[in-house]
């Protein structure tokens, strides 16, 4: 066996179905598409969510809400997921640059901490926004907690 001899195994692979190209061919005449009507015509193309005229779902269900265009949204860690780090990579500083090259935010992400966990090692974090009991973890642990 070589290169020049190589097939699929048999029964794998079919010819698709040629349309439109004559009587003979078994699917000249309409091409499968039946009778008149809209979807028999070319050009045809159904509206998305349409169902045969009945009201579709998405006029059928209420509005509600609203998105406020003022959102900012965080990216939060945890200070267990930072005590993780430390340990891990035996950091005494953790910034935004060091989240991004552990791959836990994207260049473009705001990050928050957030007080779950407990955090052992004395560490000075940077991020852009903290809770309370974030700021109280890692100040009882010795660190700071700094704003970008």
């Amino acid at each position: 066996m070589d290169l020049s001899n190589l097939k699929p195994a048999s029964g794998s692979t079919k010819n698709r179905k040629r349309i439109g190209r004559g009587q003979g061919s078994g699917r000249g005449g309409t091409s499968t598409r039946g009778h008149k009507g809209a979807k028999s015509r070319s050009g045809y193309s159904r509206k998305i969510g349409f169902e045969g005229g009945q009201m579709p779902l998405y006029r059928r269900v209420p509005k509600f809400g609203f998105k406020n265009i003022n959102r900012v949204e965080y990216k939060s860690i945890n200070l267990d997921a930072l005590q993780y780090l430390a340990e891990k990579h035996s950091l005494e500083t953790i910034d935004f640059e060091s989240l991004k090259q552990y791959g836990l935010v994207t260049k473009n992400d705001l990050v928050k901490i957030l007080g779950r966990g407990e955090l052992k090692a004395k560490l000075n974090v940077s991020a852009h926004a903290f809770s309370a009991t974030a700021i109280k973890g890692i100040e009882a642990a010795g660190g700071t907690a700094t704003k970008i």
